[in-house]
């Protein structure tokens, strides 16, 4: 995370061609010594940067350290299988709770090769073991903070030994350096190249490159053709300015560019402790309007998103709590509607859970009919069970389906069913912190009838009165 504001910076198409001139600019970097010139490139249209959907996992120090890094909940004290055991414990909360498939975690000189590397490796295990992509990037240490790699000899000792061992594992990404604000936006695009050009063996989509400056435009690295391939790391930040909504998704969009299905926006948070309800579009709160914007942006262009912090101790920004001991740990999520902006980013659905029963909000037999009433059943993961909300307060199944107050019914009793979306305000629905789902034309709340647990049990409108059937959990 950026603890300094950053300055706004604001074809050829034959293959041969490009060779050619890629060709002529090595020859001119042998005489003359300098780089060469860039040739505009996007990738391949392979790269699926929409395809991370994830969070940070964080040291409390912000990842700077001037020795071993320690994701929170973690201790240089544990032993592999304790990592492991309370990483896949982290993990599966991230999934439960907010749907992620990534996680990023930082690496440093001072971890990677030592008896901490050695236990460390443990929660990259966990995670691989778990379907997760995992995106490993380097932090300097705190005394230098100067944007610049440290030492460079160690710096590259740490690659070599981490490529060395997660290098044939498809689900690792390398990010050679987090915010390299030290450098020229050349020289920090020279430095990329070499760590590439030193690691052939490394597939090029498997390389995450950051951003000038703090991350924080990636136009240069995108059109630098020695970095063809890659994908781009870009971060962004509510504390950087204070903007209108359309003014922010401007900002964000200048920073990318043209680059769009290349980038994945691994940095980007707000304060999720202080109450912000993240899903009110009125609001004139800057740090909604910027994570809104954000999150509409990201989902708009088909990038990947990964939320700054998802678990970072005494952050407020942080998107979970952790509590427990020992390899006992379960999150919580801080914020509700962050969580939901964040899902809707990443354009996943998820499902409702009865505070109650456990069991899940799910649509009869399958059905796809109009008017069909929902009840609770097993949560099986299935299509009829995965609840997507929407920037509009829809709660859409199956893509086309919304949950609907049947006939705009407004009295308790009334059935909830699913029904074709079509922008009424009984379709429109408020997920609030305390795990009420309530009826923006109603005002009443989703609510399993007589406080049934069983499955089966139908689902209506109801007053709000506090009952575990009428809070729901997502994930």
């Amino acid at each position: 995370m950026a603890s300094m504001v950053p300055s706004v910076r604001r074809p050829l198409t034959a293959s041969t061609l490009v060779t050619a001139v890629t060709a002529l600019a090595m020859a001119v970097t042998a005489l003359l010594g300098t780089a060469p010139p860039a040739v505009a490139s996007t990738g391949p249209s392979t790269l699926a940067a929409g395809g991370f959907h994830g969070v940070n996992w964080a040291d409390p120090r912000d990842n700077y350290a001037d020795n071993p890094v320690v994701p929170s909940g973690l201790s240089t004290a544990d032993s592999y299988a304790t990592v492991h055991a309370k990483a896949t414990a982290v993990l599966t909360g991230f999934r439960n709770n907010l749907g992620a498939d990534t996680v990023r975690l930082p690496i440093n000189p001072y971890s990677v090769g030592t008896s901490w590397w050695n236990a460390y490796t443990g929660a990259i295990d966990a995670a691989t073991a778990m379907g997760f992509k995992v995106v490993l990037g380097y932090w300097e240490g705190l005394s230098h903070k100067d944007g610049k790699v440290d030492d460079t000899n160690a710096w590259n000792t740490m690659w070599n030994t981490v490529t060395a061992k997660y290098g044939s594992n498809g689900l690792v990404y390398f990010e050679p350096m987090n915010e390299p604000f030290g450098y020229t936006a050349s020289a920090w695009a020279n430095l990329a190249a070499q760590w590439i050009t030193d690691r052939p063996s490394i597939p090029r989509d498997r390389v995450f490159v950051s951003g000038s400056g703090y991350n924080d435009n990636v136009t240069t690295v995108c059109a630098d053709s020695r970095l063809s391939g890659t994908y781009l790391s870009l971060h962004h930040y509510g504390f950087w300015g204070t903007h209108t909504y359309n003014d922010w998704v401007t900002d964000l969009k200048n920073r990318i560019g043209g680059c769009a299905s290349r980038t994945v926006l691994d940095e980007f948070g707000s304060p999720m402790t202080t109450g912000l309800d993240y899903n009110n579009a009125s609001s004139t709160d800057n740090f909604v309007r910027y994570l809104r914007a954000d999150t509409d942006t990201v989902r708009a262009l088909g990038m990947g998103s990964v939320y700054w912090p998802g678990l970072r101790t005494g952050d407020s920004y942080t998107l979970q709590t952790l509590s427990g001991s020992g390899t006992d740990l379960t999150l919580t999520t801080t914020n509700v509607s962050g969580a939901d902006r964040i899902r809707y980013g990443w354009g996943v659905a998820s499902s409702l859970r009865s505070a109650a029963s456990n069991r899940c909000l799910d649509v009869t037999d399958r059905s796809h009919t109009d008017g069909t009433q929902l009840q609770i059943w097993d949560c099986l993961g299935g299509a009829n069970q995965q609840w997507l909300y929407t920037s509009g307060k829809q709660l859409q199944v199956y893509g086309d389906k919304c949950l609907d107050a049947y006939q705009q019914g407004r009295t308790p009793g009334t059935i909830v069913d699913i029904y074709t979306c079509n922008g009424g305000t009984n379709q429109q629905w408020n997920l609030n912190a305390d795990g009420t789902v309530t009826g923006v034309q109603s005002g009443l709340c989703l609510d399993v009838i007589g406080q049934k647990t069983a499955n089966g049990t139908k689902i209506e409108l109801y007053t709000c009165n506090g009952g575990s059937n009428q809070r729901w959990t997502r994930g």
